[in-house]
């Protein structure tokens, strides 16, 4: 079950907030930097990051969630994290699937990952973004950035 996750419920958030952490660290190792911003803001930072999530559970456990936020009718995914015991069972497809279907009023998507990061990359390929570029945010560790026309 895919659903908008309500940061008043600290409960909830603390257990989004651990996975952001299990599964950023797996892109860390990916993308051999770890320094990935997610992974060292601390949990107040976290509760007010502002960004709209969306948090998909099995059991009534999170298992995955995504994260966006909407400026001058852009999108801008800012997170996209999946627990380790649940990769490779769609469940990225799904909230990327979920999220852009409830803010289908958009003029377009945008997202980047760790070039290193080809899981990433194959998700967001296949859903028609496309490579806008890359840039390098430290020495020898590059971020690539799509993009997806939205509305029109």
């Amino acid at each position: 079950m895919i659903t908008k996750i309500n940061f008043t419920e600290t409960d909830t958030v603390q257990k989004l907030f651990d996975l952001q952490k299990a599964a950023y660290q797996v892109e860390a190792e990916l993308i051999n930097f770890f320094e990935i911003p997610p992974l060292k803001e601390s949990f107040q930072e976290f509760q007010q990051c502002g960004e709209e999530f969306l948090g998909y559970f099995i059991d009534n456990k999170l298992a995955g969630a995504i994260s966006y936020t909407i400026e001058n009718e852009e999108l801008t995914i800012c997170r996209m994290v999946v627990h380790p015991a649940h990769f490779r069972k769609g469940i990225a497809q799904k909230l990327l699937v979920a999220m852009e279907l409830q803010n289908a009023n958009c003029s377009a998507f945008k997202v980047a990952t760790g070039r290193e990061n080809t899981p990433a990359k194959n998700l967001y390929e296949k859903n028609h973004y496309q490579w806008k570029r890359d840039v390098e945010v430290a020495p020898d560790v590059y971020i690539s950035f799509f993009e997806k026309a939205g509305k029109n």
